[in-house]
């Protein structure tokens, strides 16, 4: 058998749906291979960021690795942002790359660089394949370790000359699932104990609790104790946030009226959040308010991040476990605080959601989104000023329901996560969210979405600027400088990709347009105007009256 061949045998046997690339010729051997293949699609990429994304919105869809595909040097490179959009983001995500061969020598270093060391800082496991006969075990150890907890990216260097040989007598290894070791009974009676002791506690849920059965454990554990909860960015929908005793989410890490709430309480349950991403919250060390840590693996010290006790081992099970601790006690707590934050909150969201302004506000876009999107709808973003208003005001219903990035939080990843999002849920309605800047990093893909006959929106926030730098440079105070642009014509650019362009004139074109894309099928972008003017405004109000709160304290 070829080792091309072997290759993809190897990758069928882990169960490979997709592998997204740009190939080069060093890959040839292996899309030969590739191309005999009835178990795995390939889809070409316009870019290698783009086959990157691709594969990593699906490792964090399905929680099993997605595989993408580049050449060496330059299309190795360009998987550098996806390997750390991974690997922060906690997606299993496979990068094979080609090489020139390593026997002999046909081009001297020329596009040679050190794939292999460059990929070392940013993936759990990264491996030159030097003997044919080395294939499968090192696919199965990619595989595995890009699964186990904390997920991430890895990455195999395929050399051409490799890929070429023969394997007299290959041997595939059988994929054998790990169960990840629950918490002690000791552990569980100790958290329960600390959480009986609180009068006010809050649940926090992260991204690690982004799991089935961890959903409805949590969900459980709420309905049956009646504690609070809160989220962080990437946390959101994990459980239903029509529930009320949902406090809101965590989009700033300070001076939110949901912060209140978080200095009231006297002890915060954090389950599936680490210092990744983005902090909810400050810890200090003058805090009375203690916090439990509860995820796969224990918590990294930091200066804002210092929990006092660890329950490590499967979320779910130690949530099940807390749940049956506590609900033998009967103890019920003082929410009364909590509840009416919440209504403050609801009530501060709810202020421009039918503000009719044009250019639109994006509190007002997120509320339009939210009205006519079902249940299941899935809202991708990339990365902007406007993340933290679908944070703070889309309500979430299901899990990755709204697919954000606050780890890496890198521009140009909303579009590829959305046609993976539309491949793997042909039936859901699907809405890509960027800014100008972002959409246009990664653009090109749009051909990509028609190409695989996706139904698919697009929606760009035009303001012709680097938005959410222009924010924080007026916030510290710096003249405005160096983050105007011009952009081109969206809807021809849209229309010369295939696709439907609309640039709707108000908010009541924008509702009409926007119902009429979801009911149609192709891939449909629509240029929308955006007035980010008053960010600052309600921002200094937030820190106002979260200041004067805390004096009446």
């Amino acid at each position: 058998m070829k080792a091309s061949d072997l290759c993809i045998s190897a990758l069928e046997n882990e169960g490979v749906e997709y592998i997204f690339g740009l190939p080069g010729e060093e890959n040839l051997d292996f899309l030969e291979s590739l191309r005999k293949s009835d178990k795995i699609k390939f889809v070409l990429t316009r870019h290698e960021q783009g086959a990157g994304f691709m594969a990593a919105t699906y490792g964090r869809l399905t929680g099993k690795p997605g595989v993408c595909l580049a050449t060496l040097g330059p299309g190795a490179t360009n998987l550098v942002t996806p390997a750390a959009y991974a690997q922060l983001g906690a997606m299993p995500l496979v990068m094979i790359t080609g090489q020139k061969p390593i026997k002999k020598s046909k081009q001297g270093k020329f596009q040679i660089i050190d794939v292999v060391e460059m990929m070392q800082p940013l993936t759990k496991f990264t491996k030159q394949v030097t003997h044919a006969e080395h294939i499968p075990s090192i696919i199965r150890e990619a595989f595995r370790l890009s699964t186990e907890e904390r997920p991430g990216a890895v990455h195999i260097e395929l050399p051409e000359d490799i890929a070429q040989e023969e394997v007299s007598d290959p041997k595939l290894f059988k994929v054998v699932n790990y169960r990840i070791p629950n918490a002690g009974p000791e552990t569980i009676r100790e958290a329960a104990k600390m959480i009986l002791a609180a009068k006010k506690p809050l649940l926090l849920i992260g991204a690690g609790a982004n799991r089935k059965r961890a959903s409805t454990a949590l969900t459980e554990f709420v309905e049956r104790l009646g504690i609070p909860f809160f989220n962080t960015q990437m946390g959101k929908g994990i459980i239903d946030e029509r529930h009320p005793l949902y406090l809101g989410t965590a989009a700033l890490s300070d001076y939110d009226f949901l912060h209140e709430a978080i200095d009231e309480a006297d002890l915060i349950i954090n389950v599936g959040h680490d210092t990744i991403e983005k902090p909810p919250f400050f810890m200090n060390p003058e805090d009375e308010r203690k916090v439990i840590h509860i995820n796969f693996f224990a918590a990294e010290i930091d200066e804002v991040y210092f929990p006092q006790f660890n329950v490590i081992g499967d979320i779910a099970d130690s949530v099940h476990q807390l749940t049956k601790a506590l609900v033998a006690d009967s103890k019920s707590w003082d929410t009364d605080f909590f509840l009416a934050i919440r209504d403050k909150v609801s009530k501060r969201l709810t202020k421009y959601e039918k503000d009719d302004r044009f250019p639109i506000l994006p509190q007002r876009l997120v509320k339009i989104i939210r009205d006519m999107l079902p249940e299941d709808g899935i809202v991708t973003l990339d990365n902007g000023i406007y993340k933290l208003w679908f944070a703070r005001n889309y309500p979430a219903y299901k899990q990755n329901s709204l697919i954000l990035d606050n780890a890496l939080a890198t521009m140009g990843a909303g579009l590829a996560s959305a046609l993976m999002a539309k491949e793997l849920n042909p039936d859901k309605k699907v809405i890509s969210v960027n800014g100008d800047g972002g959409f246009m990093m990664n653009s090109q893909e749009m051909e990509t979405a028609v190409r695989l006959q996706l139904d698919l929106v697009v929606i760009i926030l035009n303001d012709n600027a680097y938005g959410m730098i222009q924010w924080k440079q007026e916030g510290e105070g710096f003249p405005k400088y160096g983050l105007d642009y011009g952009n081109p014509d969206f809807v021809k650019y849209a229309e010369s990709f295939g696709a439907r362009g609309h640039r709707p004139n108000s908010v009541e074109d924008f509702e009409k347009t926007l119902k009429s894309c979801l009911h149609a099928t192709g891939v449909h972008l629509i240029d929308l105007a955006v007035d980010y003017s008053l960010n600052h405004k309600i921002l200094n109000v937030l820190i106002k009256e979260y200041s004067q709160n805390l004096k009446k304290d």
